[in-house]
């Protein structure tokens, strides 16, 4: 049976080092967040977000704005906090209303309190492997993997997916020196898919197909990360079919409870590289 990686346990774990740090360097550390809108899921994700900053010991401040809102509007808002001193981090809670240009927002972020790591700003500085703020989920499945001491140095590691939010950041990072792993970036339309899996030492699911990795695309021994979200008439499940590739898997994370957990971790983990870096600069 596979060792089943705890997100949430190792979150607290990140949660606890971020506050011990603060509380040592007797800083303190602000996370803004921006929600636009009355959408449930996003209500719910950004008061999370503030819980776990508290737990860490970080101030939170919160800008609520109506749906109705105009780009302008919402363009002054976030400038005012890029400005501010006072605030280490800005997260834009997505998607916007339709009505709304995202990326004329994310583009008024500084790097340095991009702690979302999605401008491309902070995707340049990825590509060109220099200190900055990295994607929240990636960053999480690579704590994972570090904190489960899962070999990846010149380990196969397929992800599966290719989005700007997930796939290709993470597969930047694998290949990164201190890790080194051999990175393939599959998709969709990736002939033999399976076949490439079982070529893996490490999996990342991240496709958002609801368990499209089965027990025929894992080799005995292999991890399995699980990205993949899917909301289905069975509930949320994942991309990876945990009851079936569990018993072949020698690592293997939950749904929920695996990455999730760990995408809110790395986002207090980049809040705190924030302030430490506009603190240096």
């Amino acid at each position: 049976m596979a060792v089943v990686m705890d997100g949430a346990a190792v979150r607290d774990e990140i949660v606890a080092s971020v506050r011990e740090t603060i509380e040592g360097l007797g800083i303190t550390v602000c996370l803004a967040t921006v929600l636009v809108g009355d959408d449930r899921p996003s209500q719910i994700y950004v008061r999370n977000k503030h819980k776990m900053a508290e737990a860490a010991g970080m101030v939170s401040r919160h800008v609520q704005l109506d749906a109705t809102i105009s780009q302008a509007d919402l363009e002054a808002e976030v400038a005012a906090l890029a400005d501010d001193p006072g605030v280490h981090g800005i997260l834009v809670q997505l998607p916007l209303p339709g009505n709304l240009d995202a990326e004329r927002v994310l583009d008024l972020v500084p790097p340095d309190k991009d702690v979302d790591g999605l401008t491309e700003a902070s995707m340049g500085r990825l590509v060109r492997d220099r200190r900055g703020l990295v994607p929240c989920t990636p960053l999480g499945v690579v704590r994972l993997l570090q904190r489960y001491r899962v070999p990846t140095e010149g380990r196969r590691a397929v992800v599966v997916g290719r989005s700007s939010l997930v796939g290709l950041p993470l597969s930047l990072l694998l290949a990164r020196r201190g890790i080194d792993a051999t990175v393939t970036l599959a998709h969709s339309r990736s002939q033999d898919l399976a076949g490439i899996c079982r070529d893996a030492d490490i999996i990342i699911a991240a496709a958002g197909q609801a368990k499209m990795i089965t027990a025929e695309f894992v080799s005995p021994g292999a991890a399995v990360i699980d990205v993949g979200i899917s909301r289905t008439e069975a509930g949320i499940v994942g991309d990876v079919d945990f009851e079936g590739v569990e018993p072949i898997a020698g690592w293997i994370t939950p749904m929920p409870g695996g990455t999730g957990p760990m995408t809110i971790a790395c986002l207090l983990e980049n809040t705190l590289t924030a302030a430490q870096i506009q603190r240096e600069r």
